[in-house]
């Protein structure tokens, strides 16, 4: 009797940790594609981009994962913002990761995959702005801001009112024919203009290089022409050329607009100093990394002292986190929908379409975003937020400044 007690009691033990184990090994693993660009012209942000990518996926498989029996997986992969180059890498990560879904970083990641991607049931989660070029229903790629156009109206309405301009605001764009997304942020603008032309006047389109080193007979030009701001949301080269420009001329009054990528402390930095943008304005769809105390500070400071990230409170982080926390909040809702060992990139994509994301689960990250299938971004209730150098310090100056309609172009 005592044997068969014995028995009973190690079998049951045995039982017990069967079950445990086989718990543990029956965590679902899904793997996320990483694009990044560690060697082409974003390089100079990439450890924040791609190492808040990491750091989140790190939170979410310990903090909420765990709970689901899921874990996510991230690899980078080098696409040289080049659509060439990401387009010869696609069948290698297919086949490599059979990911659920890919973190991209900027429009040759849009231009090379929107036409496989349907195909491969593979969808692609952006940090930047959308793109015209991608305006399409039923799409696989899905960006949490509007287009870049959308961005620009909405800070021109709102510098129009805050200077009291009567009449339309004076625009110039400094851009460039050398890659499909900047093609498409001065076609945006463009778009702008015409549907709004009481509210704005596109005075000139400057092409240049993708790297610009001297604009100052471009900038005098538009200086003439009366441009009361000039609108670049392409790169940080850029930014220093028209700056430099504007300094030469004495015209320190007519203010730059920036995107994120290559926003106020990028472009600081490569100027020189913050102070050298004083007066300048970066308008986006997601929120500023000012040092108030905020809740997606806070997030970015968890991820450094319980996760060990090595990022800082940047623009490029704030990127990174918004389009990873999309792309994990639709991995998780699917896994709660389908079961933790069912989820499929199509699942996923059919998350983002049906479950709307609160603001609350990005930790005020990005507005709420509720997608449809009528284009890659929610066509509305989107915000910008507006920062600026005043008196030598980053400041938000404009909180959910609403997004003007603009028809697709």
């Amino acid at each position: 009797m005592a044997y068969a007690s014995i028995f009973r009691l190690l079998a049951g033990s045995a039982l017990a940790l069967g079950a445990a184990t086989g718990g543990a090994h029956a965590q679902a693993s899904y793997a996320i594609a990483s694009i990044a660009d560690f060697t082409g012209p974003y390089a100079d942000i990439m450890k924040d981009l791609a190492g808040s990518r990491r750091a989140t996926v790190d939170w979410w498989n310990e903090e909420v994962g765990k709970g689901l029996g899921v874990k996510v997986t991230i690899k980078d992969y080098d696409g040289r913002y080049d659509a060439a180059q990401i387009a010869s890498l696609w069948p290698g990560i297919k086949a490599e990761l059979n990911p659920v879904v890919i973190l991209g970083t900027g429009g040759p990641d849009v231009a090379a995959l929107q036409g496989r991607l349907p195909g491969e049931k593979v969808p692609m989660i952006m940090a930047t702005a959308g793109y015209g070029f991608a305006w399409k229903p039923d799409p696989w790629i899905f960006n949490p801001r509007p287009t870049y156009g959308h961005e620009a109206g909405a800070f021109y309405e709102w510098y129009r009112a805050q200077r009291n301009i009567q009449g339309p605001l004076k625009v110039a764009v400094i851009s460039s024919e050398a890659s499909p997304a900047y093609v498409d942020i001065h076609k945006g603008v463009e778009k702008y203009a015409k549907d709004h032309p009481t509210k704005a006047e596109l005075v000139e389109i400057v092409y240049t290089d993708v790297q610009p080193t001297d604009l100052t007979t471009q900038v005098s030009r538009l200086v003439r022409k009366g441009a009361q701001v000039i609108n670049i949301q392409t790169n940080t080269a850029a930014v220093v050329a028209t700056k430099r420009a504007l300094q030469a001329l004495g015209k320190t009054d007519i203010p730059i607009m920036m995107s994120s990528h290559n926003g106020l402390l990028t472009s600081g930095k490569a100027t020189g100093g913050l102070k050298e943008l004083e007066g300048d304005y970066e308008v986006y769809g997601m929120a500023v990394p000012t040092d108030e105390k905020t809740g997606p500070h806070d997030f970015q400071q968890k991820l450094v002292s319980k996760y060990k990230a090595q990022i800082g409170w940047t623009v490029a982080t704030v990127m990174g986190l918004n389009q990873t926390l999309v792309a994990l909040r639709a991995i998780e809702a699917a896994a709660k929908k389908t079961g933790a060992d069912k989820v499929t990139g199509e699942a996923v994509r059919a998350a983002i379409l049906s479950q709307p994301i609160a603001t609350e689960q990005t930790f005020g990250i990005l507005p709420n975003l509720a997608y449809t299938n009528e284009a890659p971004f929610p066509t509305s209730g989107l915000t910008v937020n507006i920062a600026t150098v005043k008196n030598g310090k980053y400041t938000i100056v404009a909180d959910k400044a609403p997004v003007p309609k603009i028809d697709k172009w």
